[in-house]
């Protein structure tokens, strides 16, 4: 992926890390949130919609008030874009998937960082659980939709809210700092009906970076509504034990090349191992 001039600047010139320090404080981001809340924002959907290439066609409405009530778009989710089966599990949303086996030492390796599941979830005992199973990441781009949904029916067991500071998720700042550790991010422990104990994290990133979750729901529904991010926003987290999946064959080809998969809001990735 070519990084942006602006990108670039931030995290590869000693100006710009100056700029990032600010930029990846609370304060420059309730700042950022007020202006993407307002009416004054509005002249960036059109141009941010021509740049990414965005469909306007399964949105809800089409007067957005406000850049982020763009951003935050609702989606006509039909009940047969979620894949029901039992045994299929599923994507929590449209994004980009990466997997990585979580190793005996409860480390993985992403952009050339290793990252302690420990220091994930803030929990020896709970990282112990995942020795040796799966980590499931996807990266929401721009021209993603930023909502996403349960990916079992179960019982949400605990939530948790870890804060941190933000920054962007793309690959020059994963080679830089070790993103998901400091990023703000919040995680639900689920007990699944089909594939064991799972946690399910959201982590904010640069500018906005809000996690909206609603945390109301005790028993989850494949494919309902979990959450959505406001502008920045782009990444949720996986953890699944050992021996529960086995990933769809094209994902793991893509892998070995190093290449991430394209994956949608409720379709099939993986089958339940029996």
């Amino acid at each position: 992926m070519k990084e942006s001039l602006y990108i670039r600047f931030l995290y590869e010139t000693a100006l710009g890390r100056c700029f990032l320090k600010w930029l990846t404080q609370p304060g420059f981001s309730r700042l950022a949130a007020r202006y993407l809340n307002s009416p004054a924002s509005g002249w960036l959907v059109p141009l941010y919609i021509k740049k990414h290439h965005i469909p306007a066609e399964n949105c809800e409405y089409q007067n957005y008030p406000s850049f982020n009530s763009f951003f935050t778009r609702k989606r006509n989710i039909l009940p047969q874009d979620i894949e029901q089966a039992a045994f299929r599990f599923v994507s929590p949303c449209d994004g980009f998937l990466s997997v990585y086996p979580i190793q005996t030492e409860i480390t993985f390796r992403i952009k050339n960082i290793c990252y302690s599941i420990e220091q994930l979830l803030q929990n020896q005992k709970l990282a112990a659980e995942y020795q040796n199973g799966t980590c499931l990441i996807f990266r929401l781009a721009p021209q993603n939709y930023h909502r996403y949904c349960y990916i079992d029916h179960g019982l949400a067991v605990k939530q948790v809210s870890i804060p941190g500071i933000l920054h962007c998720v793309r690959p020059i700042a994963l080679n830089t700092y070790p993103v998901y550790i400091q990023n703000s991010r919040e995680y639900t422990i689920i007990n699944t009906k089909n594939f064991d104990t799972v946690i399910q994290m959201e982590i904010g990133a640069l500018i906005v970076g809000k996690i909206r979750n609603h945390n109301n729901h005790i028993y989850t529904e494949r494919g309902a509504e979990k959450g959505y991010f406001e502008f920045g926003g782009s990444t949720i987290i996986i953890l699944l034990k050992r021996g529960i999946i086995q990933m769809d064959e094209r994902i793991i080809e893509n892998m070995k090349k190093g290449i991430e998969t394209t994956v949608k809001y409720g379709e099939c990735i993986a089958l339940k191992q029996q």
